[in-house]
Order: C-alpha cells, then structure tokens, then sequence
C-alpha cells in the first residue's frame, strides 16, 4: 500500500463545500464514497484546503492510502464514470510515504471572477457588476495587500486559528475586456478572506472608500469595518503548489 496524491476540479454550487459535514452534500464526501466503490477497499481521503460551500475548484489537491488493482489513468477513468458530472479527476499520482497534501502545500492560489456584462454563461460562475470600477486604486491596495501579515480583519469573527498570519505571495486584479479576475497566492488563507477582500475593494473601486481607508481597515483588525464577503459563485482555487521531491516517479 502506498500514498498519492489525487487532483481533482469541481463545481461547488451544489455542495456545502470541500469537507464532510453531518446532513449536508460535500465535496470530500462524495469524492470518498466513489472511490470506496471503484477502488474496492478503504479509502479515507484527506484535502490540502477547505473551500466553502459555493466555492469551486479548478485544481483542489487531496491524498489518500491504497493498493492499486489496475494502471492509475485507467483508475482515473473509471472514477470519472462514477464521479456526479460536477467533479472531475485529473490525475492520481505516487508520493512520498510521508507526505501531507495539507502540511506540505507552499502555497495556495485563488481567483475570483466579476463580469461586467451579464451573461448566461457565466451564471453561477462570477459575480456580475454593473458599472464602472477603478482598477488602478484596487491594485493599489493589492500593493498594500501584499505588504501585510495580519488578515484578521478579513476572516470571520468567531474562528479557530492561532493566529491571523498570512503571508501573500501574489495580489492582483487583471481585466479582459468586460472581465475582471482578483488573483492571490498565499502559504495560507484564512476563512472567508479572499471574499472579504474583494468586497471591500469593490468599495474602493467603486469610490465609496479610498485607498488610505483600506489600509486602516486592514491595519485595524476590526471585521466590522471591511466590506461585505462577496458571494462564493465567483471564488475558485485554482493551484496548491508542493516543494519538488514529494512526487515520486519523476
């Protein structure tokens, strides 16, 4: 028996989010459950991140122990086919015995998505917005973001962390033409964080705050102050990146 590591993507519109939760449609769940089936033993399948419910992923990483019965792609087929169309497989691959698909993760990133321009197919997808918003002054606190430590201002009040450290990698907002793309990478991210964050850019964007106000709110540790958690239709993680050597037969 040996670990891998199993990548997956998901639309999470119909799950309570990433882990398993009593009465309730997860993601980690359903993922176990079908490979219990296909893989005929026990499976206990463990994730690098907590998405919340709404939340997608276009690479979420997970680990798990097992005997192989057959080629891992055919494996990966034969999940697929019992998979709900919502979660895909990408790859199932060997790892280090002690490897840890949460510990071990450098780093994580994300991406939020605003459309401009209401379309169906992008429903469930982004957040839609209408009117203008200015770019420059939220890539200005996006320099502001990546110069901080302490989040606690963007996570939920009532949280079980030991502390509120992060340390931001990347920050920044992109446009292509009526889409606009937050995008952070981050060695951690807090509950609610990176909803929180775009919210109250969007204040900014929006003129309603200035730049010097994020920062205070930022520096204040205060909830209360920052803006509202934008919906999780538009959030997905899209990579949890591994130091080299965790990944065996390369």
């Amino acid at each position: 028996m040996g670990r891998f590591f199993i990548e997956i993507s998901y639309n999470g519109a119909n799950y309570s989010g990433w882990q398993t939760q009593l009465n309730s449609n997860s993601v980690q769940e359903t993922l176990q459950s079908k490979a219990i089936l296909v893989f005929k033993q026990p499976i206990e399948i463990v994730g690098s991140s907590r998405t919340d419910a709404g939340v997608h992923a276009l690479s979420q990483t997970a680990q798990f122990d097992f005997e192989p019965s057959d080629s891992l792609e055919q494996l990966v087929f034969k999940l697929n086919m019992a998979l709900p169309p919502d979660i895909s497989v990408l790859e199932i691959y060997p790892v280090r015995a002690d490897a840890n698909a949460r510990f071990d993760a450098t780093s994580r990133a994300y991406r939020y998505v605003i459309t401009q321009k209401k379309t169906p197919f992008l429903q469930g997808q982004s957040l839609y917005h209408y009117g203008k918003l200015d770019l420059d002054a939220m890539n200005l606190c996006c320099y502001l973001i990546k110069k901080a430590t302490d989040f606690q201002s963007f996570t939920k009040v009532k949280t079980q962390v030991n502390n509120f450290l992060c340390h931001i990698i990347e920050a920044r907002w992109i446009s292509d033409g009526h889409l606009l793309f937050f995008e952070i990478e981050a060695n951690r991210f807090l509950r609610g964080m990176v909803r929180g964050l775009v919210g109250t850019m969007l204040e900014v964007g929006k003129g309603k705050i200035s730049v010097s106000e994020f920062e205070s709110i930022l520096k204040s540790g205060d909830r209360k102050k920052a803006g509202e958690n934008v919906p999780a239709c538009g959030l997905f993680l899209t990579a949890v990146k591994y130091p080299e050597g965790i990944r065996l037969g390369l």
